[in-house]
């Protein structure tokens, strides 16, 4: 049975998705957390833009993750993966120092009708269960998106 996730984005990347360019979701962290080890093939993603509304759906076709990382190996895969990533030179300069990494190849990307939800923490990756889920598995049981 496919989880579901909410997946917060700055607007550079939510375009780069939508418009097809971006395949590949990288999630860098120092300490174990989603989705690291909470994400899977088949799972069903929620898109939202950072401040902005839910507006895009999609699916997971793979995960691949790596622990034990160090610059140099965060470098090599940079070099590997960025062409599908599309992340700025910032964007690893400021993640080097990471130790944990999910790469989350994505399918079926689709806009939906913008929907706000009052989340007020920082995680950028919110695995979503039954009461804690900012509405979102209703509108995914409707049908109508996901």
């Amino acid at each position: 049975m496919a989880n579901y996730h909410l997946v917060i984005l700055k607007k550079l990347y939510l375009d780069k998705i939508l418009d097809g360019s971006k395949t590949v979701e990288l999630r860098l962290t120092r300490s174990k957390c989603a989705p690291f080890d909470f994400v899977s093939t088949g799972d069903r993603l929620f898109f939202k833009q950072s401040s902005g509304p839910v507006c895009a759906v999609g699916r997971v076709r793979g995960v691949k993750q790596f622990c034990g990382l160090n610059p140099s190996k965060i470098a090599e895969m940079k070099r590997e993966y960025n062409h599908l990533i599309c992340g700025a030179d910032d964007y690893w300069e400021s993640k080097s120092d990471s130790r944990f990494a999910t790469l989350v190849w994505l399918e079926n990307i689709r806009t939906i009708e913008p929907r706000w939800i009052s989340k007020k923490d920082w995680r950028a990756w919110v695995v979503l269960k039954k009461g804690s889920d900012f509405g979102l598995l209703d509108l995914a049981s409707s049908g109508d998106v996901v």
